[in-house]
């Protein structure tokens, strides 16, 4: 069933409008691909014999970002008459987008991206084989009914047979695909896993001989391909094909050498740190926020290098380097500061939660103010679920995290540097450790006004301490 959706009717004026000035033109890619799986698209492309020029010409508001690559953005109201309405669209009066694509002929990808050159055709079929995957390469015609449930389907390239039997396999030459886009091979391996496909044996064997090329890639786009993996819902299973194609060595050498690094089987039956890690990222759901992916596969990242055979296996200082390994890995793939601060947070206070039970009330409130504690949360409940099973620790720091209200762990100070300053204590480096010993008070419980706080600071740091009393003069 075609569906009724703003997205999916401004592609239906788009292409009735192109229809109309005598243009061939037909919904494409990845959107036909999902109609045809029942999953709704987030976004319609269209692909058509008009040219740039003729599609600006055609519609009032246009973006010409990639016209020299044939593609245009019409940007079309909502509220315009459509061609499959819907009662009650929350959507009327906004813009939507469609992206509409000339049909083309891509001359050579010298940069590993790009075509050189493109070549308009009037040939949708020609169009067609310029695309990635069979899966991709379909066309459909929302507009001619030929199937009362999802309109006239165009394949030239033996999609449907792919989609029916769940096969990603490159259109053409796998070689030649994947030389135009190094990409490529990273979205084989993402739509394989999404939808649960197998790769086509040639298609395997090319990304298997170009997985080197991965290298060159922009790293933004690597990144970009990764999360898309680690937060689509089957994350195991697309790190589990960059393993087997041989990708994973080159994108992400790092968590490539997790695998075969023991670690000691009362903590860890499952077995080695890559074994641990798929665990893991089995669990991870669709949708989940970018960082608690990134640090779910990253928080054991410095167990490799520190693995070592003592009484028993031992990873001393793994959080530590782990850190560094992760900062490293961010800067190169290039995520934002804010990104990085939390997967590096995740990274960093993953084995906290053992110390929970001892900890202060102080220290575990402390604990608790950690940016986005409840990822760090979520992260130990998988890690603990990856191995032994126990939940002992995650039910503690769960459950008084909960009961406690953040103005509790997160209180009003009781007194600042200007009340020390008032009682006679001169401004200084000390300042910091007197406001944290009547933080850690407040915290404990043990003093609960700005009197009680200047009076533990009296007695604790007195005037011939380290900090001393301001000149009278």
């Amino acid at each position: 069933m075609l569906p009724a959706t703003p997205k999916f009717e401004a592609s239906c004026r788009i292409l009735r409008t192109l229809r109309e000035a005598g243009h061939e033109a037909y919904l494409a890619g990845g959107c036909v691909r999902d109609l045809l799986l029942g999953r709704e698209p987030m976004d319609y492309d269209v692909a058509t014999s008009a040219t740039p020029d003729v599609v600006m010409g055609l519609f009032e508001r246009t973006f010409a970002v990639g016209a020299k690559f044939g593609v245009v953005l019409v940007a079309t109201r909502s509220d315009t008459e459509a061609s499959c309405p819907t009662e009650g669209d929350s959507h009327r009066g906004e813009y939507v987008v469609t992206e509409v694509a000339t049909f083309r002929s891509d001359g050579v990808y010298s940069d590993g991206r790009h075509p050189n050159e493109v070549r308009y055709t009037g040939s949708p079929q020609e169009d067609v084989q310029r695309r990635d995957f069979t899966i991709n390469g379909l066309l459909l015609d929302p507009l001619r009914k030929a199937d009362s449930l999802r309109g006239e389907v165009i394949d030239h390239v033996g999609g449907l047979a792919d989609l029916e039997a769940g096969i990603v396999r490159a259109i053409g030459r796998p070689e030649f695909r994947f030389e135009e886009d190094h990409l490529r091979m990273l979205r084989g391996v993402r739509f394989a896993a999404r939808f649960g496909f197998q790769i086509e044996a040639g298609t395997v064997a090319a990304i298997r001989n170009l997985a080197a090329k991965t290298e060159g890639i922009s790293r933004e786009r690597v990144r970009d391909e990764l999360t898309k993996m680690l937060t689509e819902g089957h994350a195991r299973r697309a790190f589990e094909l960059l393993d087997e194609t041989g990708l994973l060595a080159h994108v992400l050498p790092e968590v490539a050498r997790m695998k075969g690094v023991e670690q000691p089987p009362q903590f860890h039956p499952e077995g080695d740190v890559w074994t641990h890690t798929l665990l893991l990222l089995d669990q991870l759901e669709a949708g989940c926020p970018l960082t608690l992916a990134w640090g779910a596969l990253l928080h054991d990242v410095g167990k490799p290098p520190t693995f070592r055979l003592a009484d028993r296996i031992r990873f001393d200082g793994h959080v530590e380097v782990g850190v560094a390994m992760g900062a490293e890995i961010c800067r190169r793939l290039r995520f934002s500061n804010e990104e990085t601060r939390q997967i590096l947070a995740l990274i960093e206070n993953h084995m906290r939660f053992a110390d929970a039970p001892r900890m202060k009330a102080s220290t575990l409130k402390r604990f608790f103010r950690l940016e986005g504690f409840d990822q760090h949360l979520a992260l130990h409940r998988l890690d603990c679920l990856a191995a032994s099973g126990n939940l002992e620790n995650w039910e503690f720091v769960r459950e008084r995290y909960e009961a406690i209200p953040e103005e509790v762990f997160r209180p009003q100070p009781l007194i600042t540097g200007r009340e020390l300053i008032q009682a006679g204590y001169r401004p200084g480096a000390a300042f910091k450790e007197i406001l944290r010993a009547v933080e850690d008070a407040q915290l404990e419980g043990t003093i609960a006004t700005a009197a009680e706080a200047l009076s533990l600071v009296r007695e604790r740091f007195p005037m011939d301490g380290q900090a001393l009393p301001q000149s009278s003069g």
